[in-house]
């Protein structure tokens, strides 16, 4: 009896090692590739709390009880909603992939659900948000990616005893997480299975279960199941990546590597503890202060500002997806389009020092950033150089130094491991001054 009860705990052992372990598909690893050529994305929070313009916490903030955010239900007729305008705008905009909130923090769900009747089509406005969102991602060859709160502060069944926030609420009785669990396997296999190709799932509220927001220490109250979940994302849609806004270093199963309003290797925010890993990289930013709707915010970020967050996620290996927040009539605000447009039209003549790029062989600089491909290297010089010359290592063509959009050059002097770059003359400085370098064969 003593050895069969050793080789059952020897073998529950190896099965803990083995869901333990992720080994991606052909197609999970060929879509990381894709994920980092795009480099810009397009995040979109919106949803019932977008009706009180105070952002996508407003919930928690105000302290209000389940039942008295329910009465939003009656007031959500987003008329102007037009998913065709929506993905027109990120296209202008020079993005290449969507993150769209299909559920958020307060539960509801911007989808046709069978798993809850807290949803967009039981509000006035009855239409699918997210079917139609998808159907014009399809039909502009726009990539689409969901964001899904793993937190939950309407449900009764959330653990929401040991969460940290939605505390005021209102809900009774003790939280279920195998109940929850279920819920929310349901509701991603309805996800991936109802809207076409889904090309990531953002996750977020991990957050929530573990010690006071600006810690190192993210270990979670509870099992969150992510072998479970994980497991029936890649099975579902093998090529689909798998992002969580844990706040930590990425867990078996995840695709890519995300930094809350951070660049990878800064921790302004307090959230970003976690090193940069080999992983795709992507940094979540806002264009003013908050994610959801919020009306008295107008500290919108100016197109320069986009354009130096883009090029100095570029410069650092990552993505950027840049946030706008429709309002409840589901209209994106001018201030957001006109910057974004402005951003789009210096990618149309700049792009390619951005797209398709990885970081470049020089770590980045006060003066700005580089970027690469196989043949070339990109220096982008966001302000001037205190120096007359800047020298960016590796093996290069000799000859004269171009920049993007200008008609003159610059003397470049080549040596065996790198080139001096004389800046002197630099022209006009304007937003980005782009110096292209052909690499050596």
């Amino acid at each position: 009896m003593k050895k069969i009860t050793l080789l059952l705990a020897l073998f529950a052992s190896f099965q803990a090692i083995g869901q333990q372990q992720y080994t991606p598909s052909e197609a999970n690893l060929a879509e990381r590739q894709a994920f980092q050529d795009r480099k810009y994305g397009m995040f979109i929070h919106w949803g019932l709390s977008s009706i009180l313009g105070d952002g996508e916490w407003v919930m928690n903030n105000k302290g209000i009880s389940k039942n008295d955010y329910g009465r939003l239900m009656p007031a959500f007729d987003p008329s102007k909603f037009n998913a065709d305008a929506w993905v027109s705008i990120a296209k202008n905009a020079g993005m290449k992939y969507i993150i769209f909130i299909t559920r958020h923090h307060d539960s509801f769900s911007n989808w046709d659900t069978q798993q809850a009747d807290w949803k967009i089509t039981n509000t006035p406005f009855h239409r699918d948000a997210l079917k139609e969102l998808a159907e014009a991602c399809k039909k502009q060859d726009m990539k689409l990616g969901l964001y899904y709160s793993t937190l939950d502060w309407y449900r009764d069944d959330y653990p929401f005893e040991t969460g940290r926030t939605g505390q005021k609420s209102g809900r009774k009785g003790k939280g279920d997480y195998a109940s929850y669990l279920k819920f929310m396997k349901a509701q991603l296999t309805e996800l991936l299975t109802n809207y076409g190709e889904i090309h990531n799932i953002w996750f977020d509220g991990h957050w929530d279960q573990t010690n006071t927001e600006g810690s190192a220490d993210r270990k979670s109250r509870i099992d969150w199941k992510y072998d479970e979940i994980y497991s029936l994302i890649h099975q579902l849609q093998p090529a689909c990546l798998i992002g969580n806004n844990h706040h930590l270093d990425p867990i078996p199963g995840e695709d890519f590597q995300m930094f809350e309003r951070d660049l990878p290797g800064e921790n302004h925010s307090g959230l970003s503890f976690q090193q940069a890993s080999a992983l795709p990289l992507e940094t979540c930013e806002t264009i003013n202060g908050a994610w959801g709707y919020n009306i008295t915010d107008r500290k919108f970020k100016t197109p320069k500002q986009i354009i130096h967050l883009l090029v100095g996620a570029a410069g650092r290996n990552a993505n950027l997806l840049l946030n706008v927040g429709p309002m409840p009539t589901g209209e994106i605000q001018p201030e957001f389009t006109d910057s974004l447009a402005v951003a789009g039209r210096w990618l149309k003549g700049h792009g390619e020092s951005v797209y398709g790029t990885r970081g470049g062989p020089l770590s980045p600089q006060t003066w700005g950033v580089t970027t690469q491909t196989d043949t070339h290297v990109y220096v982008h010089l966001l302000k001037r150089p205190q120096d007359e010359t800047i020298y960016i290592p590796g093996s290069y063509k000799k000859g004269p130094v171009g920049m993007l959009g200008e008609t003159q050059t610059l003397v470049g002097s080549v040596e065996k491991n790198g080139v001096h770059i004389d800046v002197k003359n630099l022209p006009p400085y304007r937003i980005d001054l782009v110096l292209k370098l052909e690499k050596a064969k």
